[in-house]
């Protein structure tokens, strides 16, 4: 059975094609800057366990002509995986935001698509263009059943007393106010893969997601229990653009002293705050560069972010009443040997204790990077989001 996987952001598209059962995928690829100068294409085959590459650059003007150029290099030239439109059974859609209605993968509806345009305002920057390219693929892919794979779906099981803020209940009641979490495909995919590696279904896991968007979930028994995004992504760690953590009060203030209008506060706090605020980037190498040059605010950067990340940990060895290990995750958490050992300092007294020379020589498959002789396992597990959606796929149509 072949599964599109489709896991679109703000400006890119990021696929992946399997035959599924394999967990192998027969083609991946990245559609980057789509709407910006400087688009481009990514298309990697992987035929008998071999990497070809194709890459491209042309003007994308919008979600649409990007999927149709994904389209094109399935189909077409000498590396086609497929003959036509037809031979894709499914396409399986990471939609950011389902709030309350999914708890797992869903076949896609009328019904469904209302209740994703009502999310829109939950979700700014990804509803509407998940959106986009579901209503793209129905029309490039009209035989094939399409299917939503929710961010918020994993965190469903987040008990009640975690879940509700302590304001008036009809604010839940009728308008949905409450900690609904995301990177929950993330979450699930890696938390269940260091599972299976310790053999333990009863397992007490902090799995640290971090990439432009960061957060870090307390999972017991292989459900998630807590998690640091709230009513939106820009609660809890740090991030790239967006500030984490912050006192409202500070927002009444910038509203009554300064003027600043309700949009000017959130394209502060998500999009010029984080790393980009305090460090002068979002991307964490740039940062990394920046303080090995000696700039003091990219270190300030860098402390600020680690420990963000070590407060959440304390917090959630609290309410997981102990902890069996703690995974890093995403494009920083898999590729940020520093990172990793800043967040792990002083931790001793949880039972963390990382080994230097384990952590540097991760190589992009599942590493246990903790000392022998230490009570909780360090794992870097390289996230997989694109599989795990199609892995719900086909269990959802078997």
């Amino acid at each position: 059975m072949n599964i599109l996987v489709i896991n679109s952001g703000s400006s890119s598209i990021k696929y992946q094609l399997f035959k599924m059962p394999s967990t192998q995928p027969v083609c991946s690829g990245l559609v980057e800057r789509i709407g910006i100068e400087g688009s481009f294409i990514k298309h990697s085959v992987f035929p008998a366990g071999e990497k070809l590459s194709i890459e491209k650059d042309a003007f994308i003007s919008g979600h649409g002509e990007g999927l149709k150029q994904v389209l094109a290099l399935l189909s077409e030239g000498l590396h086609a995986v497929i003959a036509s439109p037809g031979d894709i059974a499914a396409v399986g859609h990471r939609v950011v935001h389902g709030g309350e209605h999914f708890s797992g993968a869903t076949l896609i509806t009328d019904q469904v698509k209302k209740q994703i345009k009502k999310l829109f305002s939950l979700a700014p920057l990804h509803n509407p263009v998940n959106y986009k390219c579901i209503e793209v693929a129905e029309q490039t892919f009209p035989s094939a059943k399409q299917i939503a794979v929710f961010d918020t779906a994993f965190h469903q099981t987040i008990p009640e007393a975690a879940y509700r803020y302590a304001i008036p209940e009809q604010y839940y009641s009728e308008h949905g106010i409450r900690v609904y979490g995301f990177h929950g495909t993330s979450h699930k995919y890696v938390s269940e893969q260091a599972i299976n590696w310790l053999g333990k279904p009863h397992s007490k896991i902090i799995s640290i997601h971090l990439g432009n968007g960061c957060s870090i979930t307390a999972i017991k028994d292989g459900k998630s229990i807590d998690t640091s995004m709230g009513f939106g992504p820009l609660n809890g760690l740090m991030m790239g653009t967006r500030s984490g953590d912050i006192d409202p009060s500070v927002i009444f203030h910038l509203m009554e002293h300064s003027g600043y209008t309700l949009e000017q506060l959130s394209t502060l706090l998500n999009k010029q705050s984080g790393l980009l605020g305090v460090g002068g980037s979002s991307d964490m190498r740039d940062i990394n560069k920046l303080a090995g040059e000696g700039k003091d605010k990219a270190k300030l950067a860098l402390k600020l972010y680690a420990y963000r990340i070590k407060k959440f940990i304390g917090a959630y060895a609290a309410s997981l009443n102990g902890i069996d290990t703690i995974i890093f995750t995403a494009g920083v958490g898999e590729n940020d040997v520093e990172m990793r050992a800043a967040v792990c300092d002083e931790l001793d007294y949880l039972g963390i204790k990382i080994d230097k020379d384990k952590n540097k020589s991760y190589q992009g498959e599942l590493l246990d990077i903790g000392m022998d002789d230490a009570s909780v396992r360090i794992l870097v597990v390289p996230t997989n989001e694109e599989y795990e959606i199609a892995n719900q796929c086909f269990k959802l149509l078997n």
